[in-house]
């Protein structure tokens, strides 16, 4: 790999190596950031900082308190559609700075000088972005006649989806002053107290058996064959996160707090109102799909846990076995090279276009697969920038489960690839259909190795995973989400203390796993780790969202399987679906497949083939 910013230390590597080997893996891909910037000394990036700097501070002497004549007269769409592409452009330069340094500091939270690189990194880019604030509110500021008059003709139509979305803000923005103020304290505050959790986390070391494991490897022992390892593991998480509580109840209760603040200053109304309005989805939709998944919790995740015990052979099993495989099945080892084909071909199997793409992740050095001491844990995908193109973190250990983790993040990257020629201002997708080709991806690659499969003992442990799987995007996403509007709601009481966060986290576990599921004590701490919780408040929903939609979505898809014209017909609306990005509402996308989330049936739907899967593995017990 040529050497860049994000390439380990030799020790790292040997680290990294050393496990891959351990466990048959094969050769793992660290990925190359050298197509953003050669390193953290590149001249290159500092020159972009620079410039991104220097543009900020022209695009405000240009700019500033004009928006509105922009607006005025035969010229406005010209004139303002000039304005939106050159503000597009330097957008797209600060995300390439800050996604190389988000990147970088992702392949060692531990190590200072990639800390060092990234947090003066976001201070300087946030002070730049300071320069820009004004312009989407000044555009607020236009009356919305004059604005729809220049958006209906080029160049400023292009942009008109973006600039719906801002308007959508509009209500709850604030001054330019206190805009400002909110932007530049977020380096000292929100920012801040999300590094401290990030580095805390990182740091941690879990004493089992003679090692001193990270969070990655600890947590993957909960899927160990051996019940013992599994329960001893338990205990080591349990046990370094209450020694560190103090420090996670205070960045809890923090931002807890900010977010109060903050929602109070903009007139939200409900805990979860902005991350809505973030994900442009109406309120009473999302209230739907909660109560739609409580109201299922006695016939998925209850039902499935009494299934799992008696194959056990008990009544109920502890907190560390509901991910445990089960029992008399073979476990093996999944070399990176068979995860690779297996997803590609699975890919390939629905779109020669769709594999095209995706192999490029690994073909380009897009994908970071050895778990590292330091390394961020969890997995995820960066888009960056359209200029540029996302990078895959995975954390693999050749795991069943890893392997649709892949499948999962590259449907993600191939989302994120299609919709890049929407530009910087349009390309992100919100929350409600951006898990929407990761889960698809994930159910692909699943369908494809079942089929494949012939043994009953090992499909029904690929069923039995896959279900988990479900209940653990579903069921559990949900519980996340109704825990954390309890400390949300809680927190404007009075800051909270460990002892009480605890208790609210074992309630909402109590109610979604059922009583098949044994809550010892030692896993009242388990809501520490989860980095959901600080980084984006409300998003697990999310997950639960893009689940049932994606169950729907491939109904339709098999419906249409068999007949060449209609699945040729869904693969196009499909990729449709993706390349628009954020420039359309989740409702438009999915109307040429006939599904409305909006209607209250829409999430029985999802739910039901969740259901039906348990069904069957109830027969396969017969």
């Amino acid at each position: 790999m040529p050497l860049s910013a994000a390439a380990p230390s030799d020790s790292a590597l040997s680290t990294a190596q050393a496990t891959a080997r351990a466990v048959d893996l094969g050769p793992l891909p660290e990925w190359d950031l050298s197509d953003l910037y050669a390193g953290l000394d590149d001249p290159a990036f500092a020159d972009d900082l620079a410039q991104a700097e220097a543009e900020c501070r022209a695009f405000a002497e240009s700019y500033r308190g004009r928006v509105r004549d922009l607006a005025a007269g035969t010229e406005a769409s010209d004139n303002l559609g000039t304005a939106v592409a050159a503000y597009e452009a330097i957008e797209d330069r600060l995300g390439r700075l800050m996604s190389y340094a988000g990147l970088v500091y992702s392949g060692d939270t531990t190590d200072s000088g990639r800390a060092k690189f990234y947090g003066d990194t976001q201070e300087r880019l946030t002070n730049a972005a300071s320069d820009l604030l004004f312009f989407t509110l000044e555009l607020n500021r236009i009356e919305d006649a004059s604005i729809d008059a220049a958006a209906a003709h080029p160049p400023l139509a292009r942009y008109r989806p973006w600039l719906e979305d801002i308007r959508r803000e509009k209500p709850h923005q604030l001054s330019d002053e206190a805009e400002k103020l909110f932007l530049e304290k977020s380096v000292t505050g929100r920012s801040a107290w999300n590094r401290l959790f990030d580095e805390t986390i990182a740091s941690l070391r879990f004493p089992l058996r003679g090692e001193e494991l990270t969070l990655e490897p600890t947590l993957n022992k909960l899927q160990d064959p051996d019940e013992t390892v599994r329960r001893d593991a338990a205990g080591a998480l349990s046990s370094v996160f209450r020694s560190n509580l103090r420090v996670f109840t205070l960045i809890t209760n923090t931002l807890a707090k900010d977010k109060e603040i903050s929602d109070r200053w903009r007139g939200f109304s409900d805990v979860s109102d902005a991350r809505h309005l973030a994900n442009r989805v109406e309120r009473d939709t999302v209230e739907a799909l909660v109560a739609a998944v409580q109201a299922a919790y006695p016939r998925l995740s209850h039902r499935y846990y009494r299934l799992k015990a008696r194959w056990f052979g008990r009544d109920s099993l502890a907190y560390w076995d509901r991910n445990a495989p089960l029992p008399k099945v073979e476990q093996r080892t999944i070399p990176w090279a068979e995860a690779r084909e297996t997803v590609l071909s699975a890919y390939g199997a629905f779109s020669p276009k769709m594999a095209e793409i995706a192999r490029r992740f690994f073909d380009g050095g897009w994908i970071d697969a050895p778990v590292r001491p330091g390394k961020a844990p969890g997995a995820f995908a960066h888009p960056t920038v359209p200029s540029a193109h996302p990078f895959v973190l995975v954390n693999y250990q050749g795991k069943p489960r890893d392997v649709m983790t892949l499948a999962h993040e590259l449907g993600h990257g191939v989302h994120q690839v299609l919709a890049g020629p929407n530009g910087a201002l349009m390309a992100p997708t919100p929350l409600t259909l951006a898990e929407t080709a990761s889960v698809f991806g994930e159910m692909l690659t699943f369908r494809r190795v079942l089929e494949a499969t012939t043994d009953p003992v090992q499909r029904r442990a690929m069923l039995a995973a896959k279900v988990e799987d479900m209940i653990n995007t579903v069921v559990r996403q949900i519980a996340f989400y109704s825990f954390e509007r309890k400390v949300h709601l809680a927190r404007r009481e009075g800051e909270l203390t460990a002892e009480t966060i605890c208790a609210l986290w074992m309630s909402v576990q109590a109610e979604s796993l059922g009583p098949a599921i044994r809550l010892d004590e030692g896993y009242e701490p388990y809501w520490a780790y989860i980095p959901h919780f600080i980084h984006s408040p409300f998003y697990v929903y999310a997950y639960a969202f893009g689940d049932c939609l994606v169950n729907s979505l491939y109904g339709v898809y098999q419906r249409a399987s068999g007949d060449p014209a209609a699945e040729e017909g869904f693969v196009e609306r499909y990729f449709a679906l993706l390349a628009a990005g954020g420039s359309k509402p989740y409702g438009e996308l999915l109307a040429p497949f006939g599904l409305d989330a909006r209607d209250p049936a829409f999430w029985q739907i999802g739910l039901s083939m969740i259901e039906g899967m348990i069904a069957e593995l109830e027969a396969m017990e017969g």
